[in-house]
């Protein structure tokens, strides 16, 4: 009977990435399987998914391990499954006389997403091992949302932008050079295994009492994602919320998207998070992860 099917309402961005996979599903006629029914509700923010699951209002959300990891200090029962293991990157004009990180010094960086932003966190990190410490410090750091800083870019008033995948995706494909991804960054702080960043929150309870629906939820998100990659049709199929302006993005944005796919996730990867955590919690000062000093146990969906 259709009404013992589990409802999984999932609250999503309204212009995520996420959602290209979820209108593949879609077409490939995946919203409802003999054992879930799914229902997504398009949010403005990433505040308001947070919101909306804690009111319960929705049962699942796309967000990173961080936040996970604060709620549970906090006495809250979520988990995190991870999505996506693309990073974001910084990026230079073709032309820029930068060369490696000491070359930032007394320049101007654009940085999406804010001063608690995980990839200019790490990057601060990166830069204090380095010895550039006082570099970091000598940079005027723009802030601002990614699509007004690609356009501060290409107006030549910042040097350098650290910015979302899929926006330095679309700056790589106009000719733009990538200095550094996120992957880079770890692997400069010693973190050798690629470690998701963000993916589906949902509360332990509710995840067990319909385990079988959620287990199927997973595996056809990651059908998904490896039909996008394999079949050209279905990358087709979402050219309207992909909207690259050419071939040569769109083909960028699918490969940085298949590459961005979680091969690897067990204990390696849940130990360099850990690891990840202390880097944040000491350059955000706890103002990121909280007042915990480790990365809360339980904070992963086996």
């Amino acid at each position: 009977m259709a009404s013992e099917k589990t409802l999984i309402r999932l609250g999503v961005l309204a212009y995520g990435t996420v959602n290209w996979e979820l209108l593949a599903m879609k077409q490939a006629q995946l919203m409802e399987t003999e054992d879930y029914r799914l229902q997504v509700m398009k949010k403005a923010n990433p505040q308001a998914g947070k919101i909306a699951l804690q009111s319960g209002a929705v049962d699942m959300i796309v967000a990173d391990w961080i936040w996970v990891s604060r709620q549970r200090a906090l006495g809250k029962d979520y988990v995190f499954y991870p999505y996506s293991n693309t990073t974001g990157a910084l990026v230079l004009a073709k032309e820029s006389g930068i060369k490696d990180l000491a070359g930032l010094k007394d320049k101007k960086l654009a940085i999406a997403g804010g001063e608690l932003d995980k990839n200019s966190l790490l990057l601060h990190a990166l830069m204090q091992k380095q010895g550039l410490g006082k570099v970091f410090a000598s940079v005027e750091k723009v802030y601002g949302a990614p699509p007004l800083l690609s356009q501060q870019m290409i107006h030549k008033r910042v040097d350098a932008l650290l910015t979302y995948w899929h926006y330095a995706a679309r700056m790589e494909a106009e000719g733009y050079r990538v200095l550094m991804t996120g992957n880079d960054i770890l692997q400069g702080l010693g973190i050798q295994v690629k470690v998701p960043s963000i993916g589906y929150v949902f509360d332990r309870a509710w995840a067990t009492n319909h385990k079988p629906a959620i287990q199927a939820f997973l595996h056809q998100t990651r059908q998904a994602k490896d039909l996008l990659c394999a079949d050209a049709a279905a990358w087709q199929g979402v050219q309207s919320l992909v909207r690259a302006e050419t071939e040569q993005v769109s083909q960028l944005l699918r490969q940085r998207y298949c590459d961005g796919r979680v091969l690897s996730w067990g204990k390696k990867e849940q130990q360099a998070a850990a690891q990840i955590y202390k880097y944040l919690k000491a350059i955000s000062q706890k103002r990121l992860t909280g007042e915990a000093e480790t990365l809360q146990a339980g904070s992963f969906w086996e």
